[in-house]
């Protein structure tokens, strides 16, 4: 399985983007401010840091925050933990990808419940057929 998330808007508080499974629109993204980091990681802000562009592995595995199974994008450079999750503002992320159905401002998506459960079940389906699955982000808003 192939996921895409193109960013395609930043603002002071919030990035916001468009999740794609196989090349299919699947729902709106929410992260915190997308930042340069330094080869070191500097520049990077704890918990107000979207992760960088790039492609990782993505994984269903026990989240000791959320106390049950969920995804988890892993080997981010300068990142732990960092998950694909409910939730509807910068407030919600501390580095993570929030899923929603409805992007509602600048930095607020909604009906992230009900994007997150359409997205899960086809996520784990995937894994359990043996596919790996990648996510690659790409900051589309900054050209």
């Amino acid at each position: 399985m192939r996921l895409e998330l193109h960013r395609i808007k930043g603002t002071a508080k919030a990035t916001l983007g468009n999740l794609y499974l196989d090349g299919a629109l699947e729902c709106h993204t929410l992260e915190d401010v997308v930042r340069d980091l330094g080869p070191d990681g500097s520049g990077k802000i704890m918990k107000e840091t979207a992760i960088p562009a790039g492609t990782y592995k993505v994984a269903i595995d026990f989240s000791n925050k959320f106390q049950r199974p969920m995804p988890h994008v892993l080997n981010v450079p300068f990142f732990t933990g960092i998950r694909i999750h409910k939730g509807n503002t910068d407030v919600d992320t501390w580095g993570c990808i929030l899923l929603g159905s409805t992007i509602a401002g600048d930095d607020l998506i909604t009906h992230s419940t009900e994007a997150f459960d359409a997205f899960l079940p086809k996520l784990q389906k995937a894994l359990a057929d043996g596919e790996e699955v990648t996510i690659t982000i790409s900051d589309d808003f900054r050209g």
